[in-house]
């Protein structure tokens, strides 16, 4: 009897500390998110141009550096082959459910975002190879991130 609620109390409790922010900045497009894996859309930069993605990756911020990584051991892990993201003001994320925003400063504190696993919604631009145009390509217009 103890078992089954153990293993479900693990399924469940997988999800509890993941965070969720959102915003409305492309409500108006009602986009069509595209889920791919981080590998295809490096491998095929411009075949997803000015296409809304979902993509999973390591979240990477530096001074003069944001950017997303493959997060598999095996992956070439060289700014050539990660992502510049582009978080703009006029797309702000705010914690799902509230009006705490994602680069606020709350309760003493900002929240950490380098070095996570996430999962980021936006489009692809290309284009934007980033900081002195050492990225493959960039994710603008960022509507959703989970960490």
């Amino acid at each position: 009897m103890l078992l089954p609620a153990v293993l479900m109390a693990l399924l469940f409790g997988c999800n509890r500390g993941k965070k969720i922010f959102k915003s409305d900045c492309n409500d108006d497009y009602s986009p069509v998110y595209k889920r791919i894996a981080f590998t295809e859309l490096v491998n095929h930069l411009k075949k997803y141009d000015r296409q809304y993605v979902e993509v999973t990756g390591k979240y990477v911020e530096a001074p003069e550096q944001s950017a997303l990584f493959n997060d598999s051991l095996f992956a070439d892990h060289s700014i050539t082959q990660a992502i510049w993201i582009d978080f703009n003001p006029d797309c702000p994320l705010y914690l799902e459910g509230t009006r705490i925003g994602l680069f606020q400063y709350n309760d003493g504190q900002f929240i950490q975002i380098n070095d996570k696993h996430v999962t980021i919604k936006g489009r692809v631009d290309a284009h934007d190879t980033g900081h002195l145009n050492q990225y493959k390509g960039a994710i603008e217009r960022i509507s959703y991130i989970a960490l």
